[in-house]
């Protein structure tokens, strides 16, 4: 067993994040009397099962694993300043890079009447839609804890947020960059080429160290919600090349690019109707490409006389990249249901399936979670891989359906 830190932050980073612990402790002893902080968290057991035996010999069909989240807050300064610490690890039995340790957020914010500034490791959620989220391009995917790129790792930034009548805006500063984190060769749910994780390339001769920023302008009127935004710096999404020079054999190599990104957020409601559309134009080494993903969720209340309530979910996600599109939903349709039992255990369960229009490949999801008590809960995420043949983006993944089972303690 061995912990590896995924997603490296470069120097410059760290002693970003240092030095702006340091000056909010500097700051809670200088400025009177402080307020307790408070420690939480959440503690996991969680086991995966695949059904069919991995493309590799090397991969198992049953992964338990242990994962603890603490996170500690305080607040002083008549609750204008606080100071967030997060982490994370996890013991996985068989796959050695899920078995790691990450700082997950580690920030000091200050909020006055009308602005705010936050520093440190931060997490930013950007979206609207429920099957893929373009414009969330802040953090930086973590697709060894999850192949549902809903896992982030935290940014080095500063954000600074503008408060007004008008919307809030909000100005990011990026000094350092982290890599995405992906399965070892023990793992499920990777590519079947053997890819050097640990040796990215850089389009930026920066590297890691490249100064990012982006601005993002959020307003609401009414039933409507939108906000446009704009990414300049080192792509999350990296592509791979191949490099001949590396020895005798050739090696494969993530490689990220510089872009410049704008995106738009827009949500609707209209009674029972929420309409969601999010839409991203990127340029990269001289191309530009757009991609969308749109639709709606139709809710059902008290459905047969109960207390539960059932949304309707459908949406279509294209890329105009078509077959060099790097995701693999560049023409596809997403269809889903979601339950809301609304008990005094929050129930819920969300089932869909994305589906290719041309080929009928598809994913298909299920999640479902209940509280046992105020410390317990037990959770359930499954996908299967249909129509996954060997000539297209889902191959790698044609044999790696599988069901998880997570239980659950808050403290």
């Amino acid at each position: 067993m061995y912990v590896r830190r995924i997603g490296f932050i470069g120097p410059a980073q760290a002693l970003l994040s240092v030095a702006l612990v340091l000056s909010a402790i500097v700051a809670s002893i200088t400025t009177g009397p402080v307020a307790a902080g408070e420690l939480s968290g959440r503690l996991s057991l969680e086991s995966r099962a695949f059904p069919q035996t991995g493309l590799a010999d090397s991969q198992r069909r049953f992964y338990p694993s242990l994962a603890l989240e603490p996170e500690y807050y305080h607040t002083w300064g008549d609750g204008r300043q606080t100071l967030v610490v997060s982490g994370f690890y996890r013991y996985d039995q068989h796959d050695e890079r899920r078995t790691h340790g990450v700082i997950g957020e580690l920030f000091w914010l200050y909020a006055a009447d009308r602005w705010e500034v936050k520093a440190g490791l931060i997490t930013v959620f950007w979206g609207v839609t429920e099957s893929m989220h373009l414009v969330d391009i802040i953090n930086q995917t973590d697709l060894i804890e999850n192949p549902d790129s809903e896992d982030k790792l935290g940014q080095p930034a500063i954000n600074f947020t503008l408060l007004r009548r008008w919307g809030t805006l909000d100005l990011f500063l990026m000094p350092g960059f982290r890599e995405r984190s992906f399965p070892g060769v023990d793992g499920r749910l990777r590519s079947a080429t053997t890819i050097e994780f640990d040796d990215a390339r850089y389009e930026s001769p920066a590297g890691q160290n490249h100064f990012d920023w982006a601005a993002r302008w959020f307003h609401s009127v009414g039933d409507y919600e939108f906000a446009l935004a704009h990414f300049r710096g080192t792509g999350r999404e990296p592509s791979f090349v191949v490099d001949n020079n590396s020895g005798s054999t050739p090696s494969v190599h993530p490689y990220y690019r510089q872009i410049d990104q704008t995106s738009l957020e827009f949500q609707a409601t209209n009674g029972n109707w929420l309409w969601k559309l999010e839409a991203i134009s990127r340029a990269a080494s001289g191309e530009r490409f757009a991609s969308l993903v749109g639709g709606f969720e139709y809710t059902l209340s008290g459905v047969m006389g109960s207390a539960a309530d059932v949304g309707l979910l459908a949406e279509y996600l294209y890329d105009d990249r078509d077959e060099s599109a790097t995701t693999p939903f560049a023409d596809d349709v997403f269809v889903g249901a979601r339950l809301g039992f609304n008990d005094v255990s929050g129930s819920e369960l969300l089932v869909g399936a994305i589906v290719d229009r041309e080929s009928g490949a598809s994913v298909m999801s299920v999640e479902a979670a209940r509280r046992l008590n105020d410390s317990w809960k037990f959770n359930i995420e499954g996908r299967a891989m249909v129509n996954t043949g060997d000539d297209n983006r889902l191959s790698d993944w044609r044999r790696d359906s599988y069901l998880l089972a997570e239980l659950v303690y808050h403290y």
